[in-house]
Formats: structure tokens, C-alpha cells, sequence
């Protein structure tokens, strides 16, 4: 992918000049290592106090002799919007703790707390759509591009939020996990099955025309589900995943993420009409590209009567302390013209109208 520090991605401008360098730098660096603690586990706090007394401590101290590999050895740290310490963020790449005999022990530990189901290894901004949708233990929640996975367990834990601390056996929730690829729901099974719920289940479906299911309500009639929760994580160009596949510097092109713009505008369609009335929908994508992420939510918002854009809830609003493109905190007009902007557009063989409906969304 070429990209030129004073033409950056066609003139969209979503990275401020003065930060540009800083940007391209962190690009290049190795993706850190990020994992989360099951918190729905009653060993949750023994997992974490043995990480911080035990593996944290050793780890640090292994560390302060390591400093030679050329890394950034420095301590691992809990993310601090992510609740109760339970999701941490260790500054060292995967490879380097696979590799170092310094962190095997720390190793070892991970991978085998995750074959328990009490750690699950997790980028960090993987995390952050689950902890938007704000999910209750009586929730219906469908996720509709769900593999590999680890936003579903996610899901599932929020689920389970109060099983120790209720005499229901079992929440009156359920998870619907769905993706198109067949192979990827054996991936979503395994994820998922560490966690040992029975509130949850896999379709392997279209996410864009998704069926309506159908339960029986407590009087034993017959109905249509509809969903509390929707997950929207469609299928993307993937740019923003640069760090972790560096394939991507090669491989991107500006069509890729207008080859996808019309599936991923079906899929949250067919996720708002699965939706209850009052109900939540995230809508999240691994791309920087304002043509698979602003552009659909300003032509849905265009079309579909009833949709609001809430940003509302507390983990949300905490998370607007963090960089942010510009487009966020303004309106979706983020073009510097209409007439560059139908060059991008001509280019791309989209129409510029879908970054530009009749009213502006103040964010």
C-alpha cells in the first residue's frame, strides 16, 4: 500500500497532519499482546491476584535482564477502561513471549488458562464493541459475522454476568452466534464451547438476509424472536489490521472496501430489522475507511425511519477520551469538497450521496 505523508488516503484528512508520523510509526511497531479474564468465573479474582502477585511480579523482574531483545520491555498494565482489572495489556509482542525463555513460565500459564476457558487472548479493541452493546443477563443477543469468536464469548460471559450471584441455575438470555463460512463456525464452536453455556447457539447463514427464528413464549405460543442486542462486526478490507497483518501494506487497494460498502449496508439492515423496538445495534468493522464505516451509517440513518445514533452509554463516552478520527466528533461531512470527493467516488464506483444525505448527524 502506498501512502504519502501529504496526500494521505485521497485527501480524506482522517489523520491530522501534525500526527501523521507518529501514526506511521506505531503502524510498524509489533501488535502488543492483550488478554481478558473471565470475569463470570468464580475464579476470576484468584486468576487475577495470582497474575499480579505471581506471574506480573516474576515477569517484570525477568524483563529488567531482558532488555537487550530490543523490545520495550515494560510491566504489564490493566486497561483502564475496560471494568474491574479483568482485561490487561502486556507491551510485548507474541512472537517475543513464545520465543524468550524469560516469559515461558508466563507463557505457559496463558495458553493453559485458555484451554480452561478462564483467559481469553483478545485485542484489546476486539473488547470494546461487546462492553458498547451493554449486554443483561435477559438479553437476546444475535451476533451476525460471529467467527472466530472471541467477541462471542465475550457476549456469552456478559450473559452469565450474575450467575454467583443469583439462585437461578441458568439466565433467561441466549446467544445467537451466526456466520456464512461453515469452516469458521467449527472455529466459533471451539471458542465458544470453553465456557460451557447452554445459553447459546451457532447458525451458519447469509448475516445479510438472516431468517427470522422462531420460540415458544411463556404461555407456549409460537413467536418470532427478535433480538435486545445485535452485533454487527461485518466483514471488512481489514486496513486497520496493519499491524497484526502486514500483508495488507502489499495487498490494499481503494477497491476493496468499496467492493464491500453494499454487503456491509444489507447485513446492519437485516441487523435493524431482527432488532426489538428499543433494542441496541454495534456496528463495527477492523477498516479505517470512512466508505465501510461512516458512508453506511449515514445512508442507514438516511433510510430507515425510527434508527438513532446513541452514544449514550457510559463505556462509550469513556472511550471518546482516546485518539479519534475527526469525522467522529463532528458530522459524517468530512470531505474537504463535493468535487473531490466524486472523483473519489468515480474512482471507486460508488455514489458520493451516500456520504452526503440531506441532514447532517451531530455527533
Amino acid at each position: 500500500m502506498f501512502i504519502h505523508s501529504s496526500l494521505p488516503l485521497f485527501g480524506q484528512e482522517l489523520i491530522p497532519e501534525q500526527e501523521w508520523d507518529q501514526f506511521m510509526s506505531i503502524l510498524r511497531q509489533p501488535l502488543p499482546s492483550t488478554f481478558r479474564i473471565t470475569g463470570t468465573r468464580h475464579v476470576a479474582t484468584a486468576v487475577r491476584e495470582c497474575l499480579q502477585q505471581t506471574f506480573f511480579l516474576e515477569l517484570s523482574k525477568a524483563l529488567q535482564g531482558a532488555g537487550g531483545q530490543g523490545e520495550e520491555l515494560a510491566p504489564p498494565t490493566p486497561l483502564p477502561w475496560y471494568p474491574d482489572q479483568l482485561a490487561w495489556y502486556v507491551p510485548l509482542s507474541k512472537a517475543f513471549i513464545r520465543k524468550s525463555p524469560d516469559v515461558s513460565k508466563f507463557h505457559r500459564f496463558l495458553v493453559d488458562e485458555s484451554d480452561q476457558g478462564n483467559i481469553s487472548r483478545q485485542e484489546a479493541v476486539s473488547m470494546i464493541p461487546p462492553l458498547v452493546l451493554d449486554v443483561l443477563p435477559h438479553h437476546k443477543v444475535l451476533d451476525m459475522c460471529a467467527a472466530p469468536g472471541s467477541k462471542t464469548a465475550q457476549l456469552i460471559e456478559m450473559i452469565h454476568a450474575n450467575d454467583e450471584r443469583t439462585p437461578s441455575p441458568l439466565p433467561s438470555g441466549v446467544v445467537v452466534a451466526n456466520d456464512a463460512d461453515n469452516k469458521r463456525c467449527y472455529m466459533l464452536v471451539h471458542q465458544a464451547k470453553r465456557l460451557k453455556s447452554p445459553c447459546f447457539m451457532v447458525t451458519n447463514h447469509d448475516a445479510s438476509v438472516f431468517p427470522v427464528l422462531y420460540h415458544h413464549d411463556e404461555h407456549d405460543v409460537r413467536c418470532p424472536l427478535y433480538y435486545d442486542r445485535v452485533l454487527c462486526d461485518v466483514p471488512c478490507s481489514g486496513d486497520g489490521t496493519l499491524r497484526k497483518n502486514p500483508t495488507i501494506w502489499r495487498s490494499w487497494n481503494p477497491a476493496l472496501g468499496a467492493g464491500l460498502h453494499r454487503l456491509q449496508l444489507r447485513i446492519l439492515n437485516r441487523g435493524l430489522e431482527l432488532l426489538q423496538p428499543g433494542g441496541r445495534l454495534v456496528y463495527s468493522t477492523c477498516s479505517l475507511n470512512p466508505v465501510e464505516n461512516e458512508a453506511v451509517l449515514a445512508t442507514i440513518l438516511q433510510l430507515c425511519r425510527g434508527v438513532s445514533l446513541v452514544i449514550s452509554s457510559p463505556i462509550f463516552l469513556s472511550l471518546l477520551s482516546l485518539s479519534h478520527f475527526p469525522s467522529l466528533c463532528h458530522v459524517f461531512h468530512f470531505y474537504p469538497s463535493f468535487v473531490s470527493l466524486c472523483f473519489f467516488s468515480f474512482l471507486l464506483a460508488f455514489s458520493p450521496f451516500l456520504l452526503f444525505p440531506s441532514f447532517y448527524i451531530h455527533l
